[in-house]
């Protein structure tokens, strides 16, 4: 009975946080240091001890489980003001009107958020937020929108228009199988590689437990209707012993292979290692075989001041496109994986001072094509609600290589018209706060 509760507990708390979660292991990969999971500027006075007594595990359990089931409403507001230097690129968000190859300009904009989570009942929630952004075609466009209902404390289900992510690799995403979307040869590919719109259930058994959902790209906010082949089905099944943690997912939509994952996770010496496996067939043409696999670490040394993180990546799928969301450096679009062997290593380095700066490098390495990115900068955050970024993207190797080709280096969606950014810089500073308001009953 005590398993249940803290298994029931530890799903109904997860299931009750915002849409986007922050996960050491399923982050977002494109921000440039979120490779370590980073907090919030204003959360680095985290970094000093507490010395507080934590209530005994029961009183815990009685806390979480109050909070999870109070009935109310809060409304959360949130803004980022962003500048900053990019000379030479034609991208999101300086957004030029000519060919400008090498110019110098400046950009700025202002993005932000309007939330409201209503807790109707102990089993019903809504939550709701909208993005404003400027300049921009639509100035506010809604982000989240999504119900939980809890069945009984046995079947949680949410629906609406959220992301959803499987997979480990904060460097190649090939097992998050939910983000692929159909290859260009694929006449309706436009209209099916927007954000998601899910119906999911996730069932805790012992020590994991079953998610099932259907899921599709098409745009219904704007009253798309998606056909049946529009509609993508998956389940992913979970085992989270004390040792390790290992997923086994599958995922099919009309004008894609059928892929399947296996992953692995667990610590040894203080080494997070991790393995996935990728298995494709693709059944709309001839039936090919097609697979993947990688093997990682993440490690921290001098008190968490210096985080690692090593990975081999081996690819023999080709064309494989994938959704990325949009973050602070570019708009949301499509991007591929390479192919054959590849290489990524990232290094951040903390400093233990008042303007807690971070030194990161991002390399990443395609055997295949002898084509690498390396990405050096530096993060600062002189005040609580600013951020200085400054970075050095580059890409070197083979002239037909695959970064670079794609030498926006995820950081930008260059134009069709522009050509490949070898080298160039980035000086990006942020003005960013929040406001949170509640009424509970």
């Amino acid at each position: 009975m005590k398993k249940f509760l803290i298994c029931f507990l530890l799903v109904s708390a997860f299931l009750s946080a915002a849409a986007q979660e922050i996960d050491l292991f399923n982050i977002d990969k494109n921000d440039l240091d979120s490779i370590f999971g980073e907090p919030e500027a204003e959360n680095s006075a985290q970094d000093m001890p507490q010395y507080q007594q934590e209530p005994a595990p029961d009183e815990q359990h009685a806390s979480i489980l109050k909070d999870i089931r109070k009935r109310g409403i809060e409304f959360t507001a949130s803004y980022s003001i962003r500048g900053g230097l990019n000379p030479g690129w034609n991208a999101y968000p300086w957004e030029f009107d000519g060919n400008e190859h090498f110019s110098w300009s400046l950009g700025m904009s202002m993005n932000g958020t309007l939330g409201i989570n209503a807790q109707i009942s102990e089993a019903f929630r809504v939550l709701t937020v909208f993005n404003y952004a400027i300049p921009s075609e639509e100035i506010i466009t809604l982000s989240d929108f999504f119900l939980d209902y809890n069945f009984l404390d046995k079947v949680f289900l949410r629906a609406g228009k959220f992301e959803q992510g499987w997979g480990i690799s904060p460097n190649f995403v090939f097992t998050n199988l939910l983000a692929r979307v159909p290859q260009d040869n694929d006449p309706n590919r436009n209209s099916r590689c927007g954000p998601s719109y899910l119906l999911k259930f996730d069932v805790p058994i012992g020590v994991g437990g079953i998610q099932l959902l259907a899921m599709t790209r098409v745009n219904v906010a704007q009253f798309e209707t998606p056909t049946r082949d529009d509609i993508g089905y998956g389940g992913k099944y979970n085992l989270a012993f004390s040792w390790a943690d290992f997923n086994l997912g599958a995922y099919w939509q009309d004008g894609m292979p059928f892929r399947s994952f296996l992953s692995a996770k667990t610590t040894v010496f203080d080494f997070d290692l991790y393995n996935e496996w990728l298995f494709a067939v693709d059944t709309h043409k001839n039936n090919s075989f097609a697979f993947a696999f990688n093997f990682g670490f993440l490690k921290s040394f001098f008190n968490d001041r210096l985080d690692l993180n090593f990975e081999y990546f081996y690819n023999r799928e080709d064309g494989t496109d994938y959704f990325r969301k949009e973050t602070d450096f570019r708009a949301e679009g499509t991007s591929s994986l390479p192919y054959g062997s590849n290489l990524a290593f990232n290094i951040l380095y903390r400093f233990k001072v008042k303007t807690n700066p971070r030194l990161f490098a991002r390399i990443r390495y395609s055997a295949d094509e002898n084509s690498v990115s390396i990405i050096p900068g530096l993060r600062i955050t002189p005040f609580s609600n600013m951020e200085v970024y400054f970075a050095v993207p580059m890409a070197l190797g083979s002239k037909d290589g695959f970064y670079y080709k794609d030498s926006m280096i995820d950081l930008n969606l260059l134009k069709p018209q522009t050509q490949p950014r070898p080298f160039s810089f980035l000086l990006y500073v942020t003005f960013s706060g929040s406001v949170r308001a509640s009424h509970y009953y």
